[in-house]
Formats: C-alpha cells, sequence, structure tokens
C-alpha cells in the first residue's frame, strides 16, 4: 500500500516528466470518478493540476483518451481540458490535464450546451470511425473506418460488444442469433446522417461546469458517427435537462421520428455495460430486440 510519501514522490516524478523541471507538490486531493482510474486534483507551487492514473495497464488508454482531448478542443466550440503530458510511471499509467475549478452552472447553461455540442457535430469526415482505437470504459472500441453509418453501427459498435457478451456467457446463443436477425432490419429503421464528430461517451457524468459556468468535457471516447447515437446516449442514466434537447433542435434539427430511435442506438451503451457489470442491463435491450423481431 502506497504511503502519503509515496503519493508526494510519484507526482513530483510525474510533473518532472510533464516540465522538465522540479515542481513542489504541496497537497493533493482524491476527486470521486469512475470505476476505472484514480482521479485527483493536485496543488503546486505553481498552479493546480489533474491527474488521472490507474495501475490496470489498459494498453494505450491514456494516449488515446489524449488524443481525443486534442481532437474535441481543436474545434474550438466547447470548453475541454488541455492536455499536458502522459505516461508510465512507477508501474502506473498517468495522464495529467489543465485543472478545470468546478463552479455553478449559469442560468443559460443547458441552452449554451445545445448549441455547442450541435456546432461540434458539425465537424464532419470523409468516413465513420477514427484514425485510431480508443475505450469505451475499459474496454477497447474498434474504430476502423467503414463509408457508411449502418456498416459502422453493425459492425463496429453492436456485434462485437454482442460477440463478447457471448463468449463471455453473457447472453445466450439464442439471443445472439436474434441480433443477427435484428441487423437485417436496421436499414429500415435507420436514416442517413454525416459522420460527425462524437464525444463518444456523453453521458451527465463527463459534462462539468467550468469556473465561468459553462459547459465543459470531459472522459471522452470520440470518433465519427452519426450525432443522433450521441444525443440518444445523453437520454440514458436521467438524461439531459430539456432546455438542453430544445436548443440542440433549434441550432442543428435531428431527422423526423429520431424519438422512436433512440432505444435502438442505446443498444450500444447498454451492451457496453452488461459487460462491464454484467446482466442487469440486458433487460432493455431486449424489449428493443423484441419490438422489431
Amino acid at each position: 500500500m502506497q504511503t502519503a510519501e509515496d503519493q508526494f514522490q510519484f507526482f513530483e516524478g510525474v510533473f518532472f516528466e510533464s516540465f522538465g523541471r522540479d515542481l513542489q507538490v504541496n497537497e493533493y486531493r482524491l476527486i470521486q470518478g469512475g470505476s476505472i482510474n484514480v482521479t485527483v486534483q493536485v496543488l503546486t507551487n505553481e498552479g493546480k493540476y489533474f491527474i488521472k492514473y490507474n495501475t490496470r495497464n489498459y494498453e494505450g488508454m491514456f494516449e488515446t483518451e489524449a488524443k481525443g482531448l486534442d481532437l474535441l478542443r481543436e474545434t474550438n466550440v466547447i470548453r475541454v481540458p488541455e492536455v499536458i503530458h502522459w505516461g508510465r510511471r512507477d508501474g502506473q499509467d498517468y495522464l495529467v490535464l489543465e485543472n478545470i475549478e468546478y463552479s455553478k452552472p449559469n442560468f443559460d447553461y443547458w441552452e449554451s450546451l445545445g448549441q455547442k455540442l450541435a456546432s461540434l457535430h458539425r465537424n464532419t469526415a470523409d468516413s465513420f470511425g477514427l484514425s485510431f482505437d480508443n475505450y469505451i470504459g475499459s474496454l477497447r472500441q474498434s474504430n476502423e473506418q467503414k463509408s457508411d453509418w449502418l456498416s459502422f453501427f453493425i459492425e463496429k459498435r453492436l456485434n462485437v460488444q454482442a460477440g463478447l457478451a457471448y463468449y463471455n456467457e453473457l447472453i445466450s446463443k439464442s439471443l445472439y442469433d436474434k441480433f443477427q436477425q435484428f441487423y437485417k432490419v436496421l436499414p429500415e429503421l435507420i436514416p442517413n446522417e454525416p459522420a460527425s464528430l462524437l464525444h463518444g461517451d456523453l453521458w451527465s457524468g463527463n459534462v462539468i461546469t467550468d469556473e465561468k459556468g459553462e459547459p465543459s468535457l470531459i472522459d471522452p471516447s470520440v470518433y465519427y458517427g452519426s450525432r443522433e447515437m450521441e444525443i440518444a446516449f445523453t437520454n440514458l442514466f436521467g438524461g439531459f435537462d430539456k432546455r438542453f434537447y430544445d436548443s440542440y433542435q433549434e441550432a442543428y434539427p435531428l431527422q423526423p421520428r429520431f424519438d422512436e430511435r433512440v432505444p435502438i442506438y442505446n443498444i450500444y451503451p447498454l451492451l457496453v455495460h452488461t459487460n462491464i457489470f454484467g446482466t442487469s442491463y440486458l433487460p432493455p435491450i431486449i424489449r428493443t430486440l423484441n419490438r422489431y423481431l
């Protein structure tokens, strides 16, 4: 077990690797986060920094997160923490980020988030996917590029996770076969959309409020995909304020009957949660499959 002195030495070593000089670590504070990484706010003689680290050796996790953050930040449409450095030290992978101080949301916070996300989604590409793979939670996320959204959604999102769930005996052969039948009806259900730059894991826990009361995005799983996928994702785990959806719709209207497609898109994050946390996430998936088969 690491002592407080070990922690201070670790942070000081991380900062030397990040800046090429010594920074004095005065104190650090654990931040409540997810189940994968330890997250801390570290106060130094040169200001505060945010560090994520883990000992589980998820190959490339922080490298790809850093690249994803940079992609989002380069659009210059919404606040994203600056990547300072990533690496490995003392058997621990780490990522050093600009520290964003949390504050109360502005009165137009949700409207601002809707408008800014619409602007983000107007950043498009010629193909769906990305030039590198990354992670969704603790699972590898394949971003092998495809020329059309339907192929990408089926092959690189749904079937990868359904196959993993079947391999790990979380779903039966009959349910896996039902997925194969479901793919055949998707062309009638899923409209064509441009390949938009997506955050990729957009739930309320990955949107924070900065010191000016404005929304900021953290912990992305970026790729170019249908923006409908992103908006559907926001409906999981409590959803966002109605003002967000109204503002987004005004800035970049969704295609008709989008609400009917939300359960289809959310099969993917629910499968991810099934593969990470267990079968309690299966019932809404089964209901959606049964609805169309």
